[in-house]
């Protein structure tokens, strides 16, 4: 890969927000490339693309991307093995159906 310059995965807050209701930039995720578990704020985020690409920090595999249309978004996760999001302990948690 040649060397370009990146954002840390704290600037992927605001677009993740778009489509979720909740802060993803703590919630850890693995690489499925070399298995480091990190928070995707870790992630090395390049922008020179029509959307966003998440680097893994550690091997610098894709764990994310990101594009935006105006009238919808794809978010594919295919390099990360699992996204553990943290959960506000006052909010209700659902009972089995």
């Amino acid at each position: 890969m040649t060397e370009m310059s990146y954002l840390d995965g704290n600037m992927l807050d605001g677009p993740l927000r778009e489509l979720f209701a909740i802060d993803l930039s703590t919630a850890m995720g693995r690489c499925e490339n070399c298995g480091m578990t990190g928070p995707m704020a870790s992630l090395h985020v390049f922008a020179h693309a029509p959307g966003l690409v998440g680097r893994c920090p550690s091997c610098d595999e894709v764990m994310l991307r990101l594009v935006r249309a105006p009238d919808r978004a794809w978010l594919d996760l295919r390099g990360t093995t699992f996204l553990q999001v943290p959960l506000p302990m006052d909010q209700p948690y659902p009972s089995p159906l």
